[in-house]
């Protein structure tokens, strides 16, 4: 009778162990990046028509872009790069990028061009109940050669 007492007075701050322990479990995540690539941003989706904005803060120049898109499949609809100097390139996209994959290579310059802003009308496809996809935003360094 003694141990069934003990095991019952324990057992709450067993379980209680347990729960803190695996709540606080690290949630950083590494990726990696090809070589030449910077990561210049990232954004959650939403599943009706989103438009979310990435502020670029580098003071490289870069030749091109392209997204990975993680967890679930985005279709993306419209783009815009804006340029330190004013301009604005607006290619016309309509295009899904599946799951864990990345999209078409976007030329910008081959002497590479500042970037201060992207901005983006894309969806998640698929229903709420899966989770939202996740896009990064890599842009390839202007390495002057």
């Amino acid at each position: 009778m003694k141990i069934y007492a003990m095991i019952k007075k324990i057992l709450p701050a067993i379980i209680l162990l347990m729960i803190i322990n695996s709540s606080c479990a690290p949630t950083r995540r590494s990726i990696s990046i090809e070589e030449g690539w910077d990561l210049l941003g990232e954004q959650k989706v939403n599943f009706v028509r989103d438009k979310d904005i990435i502020e670029v803060h580098s003071t490289y120049k870069f030749t091109a872009l392209r997204f990975k898109v993680e967890a679930h499949e985005v279709r993306l609809n419209g783009l815009k790069i804006y340029y330190q100097n004013g301009d604005k390139l607006e290619p016309a996209l309509d295009d899904i990028i599946p799951a864990d994959q990345y999209s078409k290579e976007i030329e910008l310059s081959q002497d590479g061009k500042f970037i201060t802003r992207i901005e983006f009308t894309y969806r998640t496809t698929g229903n709420i109940l899966k989770g939202r996809a996740n896009v990064l935003v890599f842009g390839k360094r202007y390495t002057g050669f």
